[in-house]
This record gives structure tokens, C-alpha cells and sequence, in this order.
């Protein structure tokens, strides 16, 4: 099996996803509890210009100075890594979709997958979520990511065995 998904069709870029790597990407979601707790959506823009705000703030306040490269590495405690190791995670498929830059003229998203094909307009396949892990392990049989709709309705019957991502 394939565990990396190209983009095709009306896009600016032919990205690939490898659902491999998103273990260690912030913007993970806990699917154990993301359908079930009610959640907020960040805006990572505003996050950025807090953060971007609050270290003008200490230079100004404190000079300037260069942190050392470990001080800006991310220190995962204990429950993080057992949670890495055990968990079940997702990703929201928008940052991708707008990173290949769909067309102007395109209308929908076309996932290809063992089973046929599945679209959805584009604005609706934004709120999509990409399931990439099950219990800490990567989905090898029937993956690399299975399709939930935002609201959860399909967790049980997912979109499996995903095999590329059409714009059109």
C-alpha cells in the first residue's frame, strides 16, 4: 500500500501528503474526544500575531537576544509520547486544500480511493477531517487515511483505502 496521497487536477501545486509524519504536527486532533467534547477552532493567524506580539514586547523590554536552538525545540513530557503512542488522531484537510491552491474555475474535490470515487464541493471537503491513526499505530490495511465528515456521522463506515485527491 501507498502511504503517500498526491493532489491532482485544477491546482497551483502537486502537493503530497504523507499522513506519516502528522503524528508530530501540532495541529493534530484527538478523535477519542474531538466528536464528543465541544471544541473551539483556532485561528493559527491570530495565534501567530499573539506570539509575534509577545516577543516584540520582551525585546523591547528585555533587548534582543538569540535563543539558543534547544530552547526552541518542543520538549514532549511523558504523557505526551503515551498518548502519541496510544492515541487516535486526525487532521482538518483545509491547510492542505489551500496549500495546492485550487483554480478559480474548480468546484469540487474528487477522492479516489479502491472502492470509487467520492466528491464533495469544495467548501464542504474544507471542514473534512483525515483519520491517519488508530490506537498509536498507522492505518496500514485500509489507509493511509480514512474521510470523516466534521460532525462524526461516518466514523463507523469512513472513507478508506484513499489513493489520491482530484480537483476539479
Amino acid at each position: 500500500m501507498e502511504f503517500i496521497i498526491p493532489f491532482k487536477g485544477e491546482v497551483q501545486y502537486k502537493v503530497t501528503l504523507d499522513p506519516t509524519v502528522w503524528i508530530f504536527d501540532d495541529r493534530k486532533l484527538d478523535l477519542r474526544t474531538f466528536f464528543t467534547d465541544h471544541h473551539v477552532d483556532k485561528d493559527e493567524l491570530e495565534e501567530y500575531k499573539r506570539g509575534m506580539g509577545e516577543h516584540w514586547s520582551r525585546e523591547i523590554m528585555e533587548g534582543a537576544t538569540v535563543p539558543p536552538t534547544l530552547n526552541s525545540e518542543k520538549k514532549y513530557k511523558r504523557q505526551d509520547k503515551q498518548d502519541m503512542l496510544t492515541g487516535t488522531f486526525g487532521m482538518r484537510f483545509q491547510p492542505f486544500l489551500e496549500n495546492a491552491e485550487p483554480a478559480s474555475s474548480a468546484t469540487k474535490v474528487v477522492f479516489e480511493t479502491a472502492s470509487g470515487e467520492h466528491a464533495f464541493p469544495i467548501e464542504a471537503a474544507k471542514q473534512l477531517i483525515f483519520k491517519f491513526s488508530q490506537d498509536g499505530k498507522p492505518l496500514r490495511e485500509d489507509g493511509p487515511v480514512h474521510i470523516l465528515l466534521p460532525d462524526g456521522s461516518n466514523i463507523d463506515q469512513p472513507i478508506t483505502d484513499v489513493s489520491a485527491i482530484r480537483v476539479e
